[in-house]
């Protein structure tokens, strides 16, 4: 199914790293948001600020739930390097250009 680049969450990404708000260590897998982890930032947030944190949407799935947002990048406080080089891979990976694009302006940002 095809994604569309979430350009509402390159934009809040954007101004994260202008706020240095950005984790630059570790692996993905030990930073990545768990399902639990999710849902507590659902208890308090609405899927559109959730959708911050995905750089694509699939445009085809309801809005109200996690399926809707694809390529995560942070953990619902900062950008994770990290997360931008998983995303980065696995957008090359589907052929996903334009999110691929995304992610290499925003890597570029943090330098």
């Amino acid at each position: 199914m095809a994604v569309e680049l979430n350009h509402q969450a390159v934009a809040f990404a954007k101004n994260l790293i202008k706020q240095d708000k950005i984790d630059r260590e570790g692996d993905w897998s030990a930073h990545q948001p768990t399902p639990e982890t999710e849902n507590e930032f659902l208890a308090d947030h609405s899927y559109e600020e959730y959708g911050n944190w995905f750089l694509a949407i699939n445009p085809g799935a309801n809005p109200e739930t996690k399926e809707r947002y694809e390529f995560p990048y942070g953990n619902f406080q900062t950008v994770c390097r990290a997360g931008l080089i998983a995303a980065e891979q696995r957008a090359g990976q589907y052929h996903r250009t334009e999110v691929k694009a995304a992610v290499r302006e925003l890597l570029d940002l943090i330098g």
